[in-house]
């Protein structure tokens, strides 16, 4: 005798699942971090995370730093601070910003904790539930989690190799506007993006300001990869070109260490002070400690000069993936090539399914994530996201190597069987034993 399916409100599995508010009924396990246990055992190779390699960062030199800022400035370190964020960290992170072209008043910045916390923020900030927010197909993955625990409609907007369409940009509101829908903001990731690694053109950029403009539609530009050029410079950021429709996130915890949960939002003056008003609600301030510590970092060591170091590990990286999937991949498999960043996006043949391939990867020994896990409506089965960024050049081409292998495989079977392979697997007893896919 089979039990009856628990339902949302089922208390045997949780006593407190009526007192819980409606939003948390849609709150969802990060389909990256599900795999983390997984993915980290050390006979995988996981080219699943985004977990930056910080391995050449100056350690000893840092701790001997951050010995003397505890010995000197300790009880300002590990106190409370401003809900802002420290004045003297917003003045370094302006300079980091001049990087990418960007003109910006320390006042107009908020340090946040992590650009993950900036996006929380933002969206408390400005939705309610049923509000649109835009937003790249595919799109990463933790924004779409906060979107959608905010309880928001997420519409997806095509993009191509040049980065975003504008067409389909202008087309989606349009839409949207006759359907009596309310667009909150457009959230994009304009370098080397998450995941499909793609870089928006300079003339896309200009076209998508002119979009804005044009819809007054207001721009939440993600920028963690920027500084992370593996070919030529970076391109001006979203909000060099324009300071009214555009609200600019960064991070150090690509460019320097991510354990220390500082990132930033810079935002129009009146836009800042609803942040700073929701950050004080949330946290009273942003870590005190992390901020003296990046800021003696920015003071003290060469970061640009470390940032380069940071490129060329990468750059080793990226191109020795590219070379094993050029080397291993099934005819009919395409991927980008991108410029920067950690990710390469990769779409399987036809009738192939990432999600029900992903079981067989790990038990080969190689793990990845499934394309669906980037969007909101249910679409990416045929992708795949591949991480450059933390394993050796020779486990990343030996991880493209056990990944070709599966793929040919479950290929080889969907090609025997004539029939979905998800379905082989789950293939109804009543009619006889499924084909042998373990």
């Amino acid at each position: 005798m089979s039990l009856p399916e628990p339902s949302r409100r089922d208390t045997r599995l949780d006593p407190y699942v009526d007192a819980y508010a409606e939003r948390t009924h849609g709150l969802q396990v990060s389909a990256v971090r599900a795999l983390f246990a997984v993915a980290n055992r050390p006979e995988v190779v996981s080219l699943a995370g985004g977990m930056p390699n910080i391995a050449d960062l100056p350690r000893e030199a840092l701790g001997r730093a951050v010995d003397r800022l505890i010995a000197d400035r300790g009880t300002q370190a590990m106190q409370y601070g401003s809900g802002q964020g420290e004045p003297f960290m917003r003045e370094k992170i302006v300079e980091v910003m001049v990087e990418e072209q960007i003109q910006a008043h320390a006042d107009d910045i908020v340090v946040t904790c992590g650009s993950q916390q900036a996006l929380d923020l933002i969206t408390r900030v400005f939705c309610d539930p049923g509000d649109v927010i835009l937003a790249e197909a595919p799109s990463y993955v933790g924004a779409l989690g906060t979107f959608h625990a905010y309880q928001c409609q997420v519409v997806h907007v095509a993009m191509d190799d040049h980065g975003l369409d504008p067409v389909a940009l202008r087309a989606a509101l349009v839409s949207l506007k006759a359907a009596g829908k309310r667009v909150k903001f457009l959230y994009t990731i304009p370098n080397y993006q998450n995941p499909s690694g793609v870089t928006q053109t300079l003339e896309r950029r200009r076209e998508l300001i002119a979009v804005a403009k044009e819809h007054d539609l207001l721009i939440l530009e993600d920028n963690p990869y920027g500084l992370l050029a593996l070919e030529g410079e970076p391109l001006p950021a979203l909000r060099s070109m324009d300071s009214e429709h555009v609200i600019y996130l960064g991070s150090f915890s690509k460019i320097f260490a991510p354990g220390f949960r500082v990132g930033w939002a810079l935002a129009p003056h009146a836009v800042r002070e609803k942040l700073v008003l929701t950050q004080e609600a949330a946290t009273l301030c942003p870590p005190v400690f992390s901020q003296y510590a990046i800021a003696t970092y920015l003071e003290e060591f060469d970061w640009r000069n470390q940032i380069i170091t940071f490129r060329d590990m990468y750059r080793a990286r990226r191109d020795a993936m590219i070379e094993g999937l050029n080397d291993h991949m099934v005819e009919g498999t395409t991927w980008t090539h991108p410029t920067g960043g950690f990710f390469v996006w990769v779409t399987l043949p036809e009738g192939l399914d990432s999600q029900a391939m992903l079981p067989r990867a790990v038990t080969a020994r190689v793990a990845f994530t499934p394309g669906t896990a980037f969007y909101a409506d249910g679409l990416g089965s045929r992708n795949m996201r591949l991480s450059f960024c933390f394993p050796t050049p020779e486990r990343i081409y030996e991880g493209t190597r056990r990944l070709g292998d599966v793929i040919k495989s479950e290929q080889d079977m969907h090609r025997t069987f004539g029939i979905d392979l998800d379905t082989a697997r789950h293939h109804d007893l009543t009619t006889g034993p499924a084909p042998d896919i373990s």
